[in-house]
């Protein structure tokens, strides 16, 4: 790992550590010496009206949230081969863990690459992360697009396909009808691939045409360069176990992303009844059905992401009802123990082709 903490990737791999060690495995978890912010960060968040971030919630992350030890060490520098215990696989989670992988001996393991986005996005050194895919690493990855994208662009030879999965003891929701006042939801970030801009004008339009549409959004961040209406219910660094009632409330799930590796933020919505709208941006694709649990317009697309969701928002209860538990449906048929398993044989696949050559 590269610094763990509190995003949504991170979250994944805790839950494959978890699973995989639940399958009788014994998982690793290894990182540099854990960066906390420094003081100039930290007076800036006081000037914005945000929090001193204190040691303890710094640490905090989804592994030891999950009771998973993570073995860091003494210094801030890569990751080195000395630090690392012989194994059977050793698997990058991250292009710049990726390129640390590349210089272990082979005691360390088969490399592997786990690849939840296309990290070609600004503020990342752009060809440094290409060159990562293009190393001769066995990959495993969440989304079809990115099987494609490895595949095709990076000539990669061995990718293997493990979707996402949501916890379903966390995400979940008796059957429900519409809310008594029209209520839409998306995921704040100012990251700009999340498309939030986007989203923001969708739902200004659906405004005009809606004007007590209640619209809610969480994020891990409060605004610093994005102005949002007063009408938007924001709610920052909300408890794991509350991110669920947020769902729970909503009608609709919104994603305007430019890009999205896997867009599990739709998932857990749809695990608690919500439909979904998403433009096709990747990973939303193997998760939408078009019609069925939702919408999928392409992206940028303003016009049409406004008639998708003012569509869904418009349905009569039965009609919501039946997009409502196609959704959920879709959200529990396949459980993150059988996203271990999978990965599992994936793992197994590997060394077996290993063996052959």
């Amino acid at each position: 790992m590269a610094n763990p903490y509190m995003s949504g990737g991170d979250r994944v791999c805790a839950i494959y550590a978890q699973k995989l060690a639940d399958l009788g495995h014994t998982v690793n978890i290894i990182a540099p010496k854990k960066r906390f912010v420094g003081i100039k960060t930290q007076v800036k968040r006081l000037l914005k009206g945000q929090s001193w971030l204190s040691k303890a919630e710094q640490k905090q992350n989804h592994f030891y949230l999950l009771g998973l030890e993570v073995i860091y060490a003494d210094k801030y520098s890569p990751i080195e081969n000395t630090f690392v215990p012989d194994a059977d696989v050793v698997i990058a989670t991250w292009w710049e863990t990726a390129e640390w992988v590349f210089d272990f001996s082979k005691e360390k393991g088969k490399k592997v690459y786990f690849i939840q986005h296309h990290e070609i996005h600004p503020g990342q050194p752009i060809e440094r992360v290409k060159e990562t895919y293009l190393l001769p690493f066995y990959k495993v990855t969440i989304a079809n697009w990115l099987v494609s994208i490895m595949t095709n662009k990076y000539d990669s030879k061995d990718v293997f396909l493990v979707p996402n999965s949501v916890e379903h003891e966390m995400f979940y929701a008796n059957a429900r009808t519409k809310q008594s006042n029209p209520t839409i939801g998306f995921l704040f970030s100012e990251n700009v691939f999340k498309g939030v801009i986007d989203s923001l004008q969708v739902i200004a339009n659906l405004k005009i045409k809606i004007p007590n549409l209640r619209v809610i959004a969480f994020g891990t961040h409060a605004p610093e360069t994005i102005d949002l209406p007063d009408y938007i219910e924001l709610t920052v660094s909300p408890a794991q176990d509350d991110i669920r009632l947020l769902y729970q409330q909503c009608d609709l799930w919104l994603c305007c992303s430019l890009n999205e590796g896997f867009g599990l933020t739709i998932l857990e919505a749809m695990a608690c009844r919500t439909p979904a709208v998403s433009t096709k941006c990747g990973g939303p694709e193997d998760i939408i059905t078009e019609d069925v649990n939702g919408y999928l317009c392409e992206v940028n697309d303003i016009e049409s992401l406004t008639a998708a969701a003012n569509k869904i928002l418009g349905f009569d209860n039965q009609e919501w009802l039946s997009f409502s538990e196609q959704a959920y449906k879709h959200a529990t048929d396949y459980t993150w123990t059988d996203a271990a398993k999978l990965f599992e044989i994936s793992l197994k696949s590997i060394l077996a082709k290993s063996e052959e050559s």
